[in-house]
């Protein structure tokens, strides 16, 4: 669904609710790892990090928010699993789950309430609600706020928070709505770009939205000596990089890999992309978001051969390695015929 509305009803509530468990107000000279270890409550928290090599980074200068899952959040868990995530063969995984609960920059309690999601680390983003005057992140309820650490703040949750381990091609498959869109793209040679570990934004047709183009189309489509054409098709709907309906709903305009540029405008109160409308939003894939739309975008006219070729500058798009839990940047550019 589109964003919601922050809580700010509720922000006076949350407020004094939240504050009962508030640490010194004032930052500490600690940095998170070592508060966290000081602290007693949060040994698997401290092992796990240091399994996946994150303990470095989140001693650094950086400034970070963790919403840190205690001991007794672990033992929830379905038992062995904490064991396995351990495994030096599980790390991609472990790196995905811990920076899960990591937000950068420094977001108090008092700015948080205010918040229906944030991105994290990992790339997903966790979803932020008030219940009852009690601040929830994916479910977890937040019970300690501000700790404060000298590269950032601490928020404890009762639970640990998982993201999606489905990758784009398995999260669509699993929502039985895109069995055309898969089919086009395994007859394009797109899975397999679809599934690697570059973040990606899918605007996704329906099977329904597929079916409204004339009769023969998709059967046309998907004949081998179209796969050019069916492939130029399908990355008109794929964008590098991960984009959220908040950002599309600001004015963002996208390049996407076919290289024409796609914007989300509202129109008589819907959201709209060109002619298609936004049904469904921010869905999140292991390396990925997934945006569902109720109409097949079609590409303009290719222009005429030996139009000139005005060449745009790089947009460097960031996201973290799964594998080392590092940082890693890559560069998108795109060029513009006239």
């Amino acid at each position: 669904m589109l964003i919601r509305s922050s809580a700010l009803a509720l922000l006076a509530a949350v407020s004094l609710s939240l504050g009962n468990g508030a640490i010194a107000a004032e930052p500490a000279g600690k940095d998170i790892v070592t508060t966290a270890v000081e602290a007693g409550s949060f040994k698997t928290l401290a092992a796990a990090l240091k399994a996946a090599g994150l303990v470095e980074t989140l001693k650094g200068k950086r400034t970070f928010t963790v919403f840190a899952p205690t001991d007794e959040a672990f033992s929830k868990l379905p038992e062995g699993t904490v064991e396995t995530l351990l495994k030096p063969e599980n790390k991609k995984q472990l790196i995905a789950v811990l920076t899960y609960h990591v937000v950068a920059g420094k977001v108090l309690a008092a700015d948080v309430v205010k918040l229906d999601a944030a991105p994290t680390v990992n790339g997903q983003r966790v979803n932020i609600k008030v219940d009852e005057g009690k601040v929830q992140v994916d479910g977890a309820n937040v019970v300690k706020v501000d700790i404060q650490c000298s590269n950032g703040v601490i928020h404890v949750i009762d639970q640990v928070i998982l993201p999606s381990a489905d990758n784009i091609p398995q999260t669509a498959d699993k929502a039985a709505i895109f069995t055309t869109l898969l089919a086009a793209a395994k007859a394009a040679g797109l899975v397999e770009a679809l599934s690697g570990d570059k973040p990606l934004t899918v605007f996704a047709p329906t099977d329904d939205a597929f079916a409204a183009l004339p009769e023969g189309t998709v059967e046309t489509l998907l004949k081998p000596e179209n796969k050019e054409k069916l492939a130029g098709i399908l990355k008109y709907h794929v964008v590098a990089g991960r984009f959220f309906s908040s950002d599309l709903l600001s004015g963002k305009e996208v390049t996407t890999l076919q290289g024409g540029k796609l914007s989300v405008a509202m129109k008589d109160g819907k959201a709209k992309v060109l002619n298609a409308g936004l049904v469904k939003t921010d869905i999140d894939a292991s390396n990925g978001v997934v945006h569902v739309i109720d109409t097949v975008l079609l590409p303009p006219a290719a222009p005429a051969k030996g139009a000139a070729v005005n060449h745009q500058p790089a947009t460097t798009v960031a996201h973290v390695c799964p594998t080392t839990g590092r940082v890693m940047y890559y560069e998108v550019r795109t060029a513009r015929r006239r």
